[in-house]
């Protein structure tokens, strides 16, 4: 049987879920489980709540816990990434100096300042992955991502590593589509659709029934409710004619238009900060994820709609399914960046991941994409090549920052928050 192994399994919540979903298929019962963190206590709850998942499933999976990373990728077939490098406290710093500078954030892991930083804090640890995983997983072992910045760390790992199996998972997609669904009436089951771009900035190209072009509900929904143009991501869809994949929080710190005074963000209804609070409710959370176990309590859960344990099962099984992933660019979007990592449409089955070609993207997408890219690809070529000043470049061209702050902002903040964050820094970086 397969050996699946969870990096950062300490993130309690969400190794439950993946495990949850994995070992609901009757042919992955008996997997074998290796779990990471490097945190003690966490891996300790990790270990906990992966034999609370078994023995809820009614599996009898292999589980093992590891305090070393290499021993718990050796013989490993598939590996869930989903570190945070920082944690909690990270999160904050790349929250709370660039406020000091006027510059606000919603999420801040992605794009901006925030996701330069939380980058550059993680581009080392996917390398460490990637170099392992050549060393003592098996031939053909894929690497399957969550954490963020997700474009920028897949396009960073297949430049710097030898980890080519590498695909970016995210459940944007899954929940737009359900969103776009319930928005103009039409049971989800009965939708087909078709998306592409890049993660958190993806757009739904085509979205029909039986053939039936099922915008001009949207349209038709939006005219009945103009107050639904008070988030960012309807602005985006009026204005650019395809719906974005991405949250109105997050898309909104993505572009120049949105976060530069105090009515846009009030007209646009933007929550300010929302991901340290998000990171301090992950913290509650797993708290009493500790509590419960202690007590012998049963976990909360439902089922997910994420993709790592359909990839993993399509693979073993054969099953064909369609997945959105971000992958390497080898000409899927003719007019995105070669060697960009962009998110598209994914064939799974035995024979493993194949991308999908997406023809005809719309330009005013791609363009839009471009300056997201830029952003993505400096960064990556900050941690590999040990150049500071791309670190500078980079949020230089981030349309938030660029939109708020002067040059002279630009570099000072880069260089609080570099210091700030220490040795989480890669040391030609600093």
């Amino acid at each position: 049987m397969p050996r699946i192994t969870l990096i950062g399994a300490g993130s309690a919540t969400f190794t439950r879920m993946l495990l949850g979903d994995i070992l609901s298929f009757p042919e992955l019962h008996d997997v074998s489980i290796a779990l990471h963190d490097i945190d003690p206590e966490r891996l300790e709850t990790a270990e906990g709540v992966a034999r609370w998942t078994a023995k809820n499933a009614g599996a009898a999976p292999a589980i093992s816990a590891h305090a070393d990373r290499r021993a718990a990728l050796d013989g490993a077939d598939y590996v869930i990434n989903m570190v945070q490098v920082g944690g909690h406290r990270a999160t904050v710093a790349d929250y709370e100096i660039p406020l000091k500078y006027g510059l606000r954030q919603t999420i801040g892991d992605t794009l901006g300042i925030g996701g330069i930083f939380r980058a550059l804090r993680t581009i080392p640890v996917m390398h460490g992955i990637g170099n392992e995983m050549a060393e003592v997983s098996n031939d053909g072992a894929w690497l399957l991502n969550y954490t963020n910045p997700m474009a920028t760390l897949c396009w960073a790992t297949y430049a710097g590593s030898p980890q080519q199996n590498v695909i970016g998972l995210c459940h944007s997609v899954q929940n737009t589509t359900r969103q776009l669904a319930e928005y103009v009436g039409v049971p989800f089951e009965d939708v087909t659709f078709r998306g592409a771009g890049v993660n958190h900035q993806a757009f739904i190209l085509r979205f029909e029934r039986d053939g039936e072009d099922l915008y001009p509900l949207l349209d038709a929904r939006i005219a009945q409710d103009p107050e639904l143009l008070r988030r960012v991501r309807m602005q985006m869809y009026s204005r650019l004619g395809y719906f974005p994949t991405e949250s109105s929080e997050h898309s909104s710190e993505y572009l120049p238009w949105f976060m530069r005074d105090d009515e846009a963000i009030e007209r646009h209804r933007i929550e300010v900060g929302a991901y340290v609070k998000m990171s301090e409710e992950n913290l509650d959370e797993y708290a009493e994820t500790r509590r419960r176990l202690a007590a012998g309590e049963d976990l909360p859960g439902e089922p997910s709609i994420e993709y790592a344990p359909e990839i993993i099962h399509s693979i073993e099984t054969g099953t064909p399914r369609v997945v959105y992933g971000t992958v390497q660019n080898t000409g899927l979007i003719d007019n995105l960046p070669r060697g960009a990592a962009v998110e598209v449409p994914c064939l799974v089955d035995g024979s493993g991941v194949q991308p999908t070609h997406v023809a005809d993207y719309p330009a005013q997408l791609a363009a839009l994409n471009r300056t997201f890219l830029n952003v993505c690809e400096l960064t990556a070529r900050a941690a590999i090549e040990g150049d500071k000043d791309h670190v500078r470049h980079a949020a230089m061209l981030d349309p938030n920052a660029a939109a708020t702050l002067s040059l002279d902002q630009i570099w000072s903040l880069c260089d609080e928050l570099t210091a700030a964050h220490g040795d989480l820094i890669p040391e030609a970086l600093r």
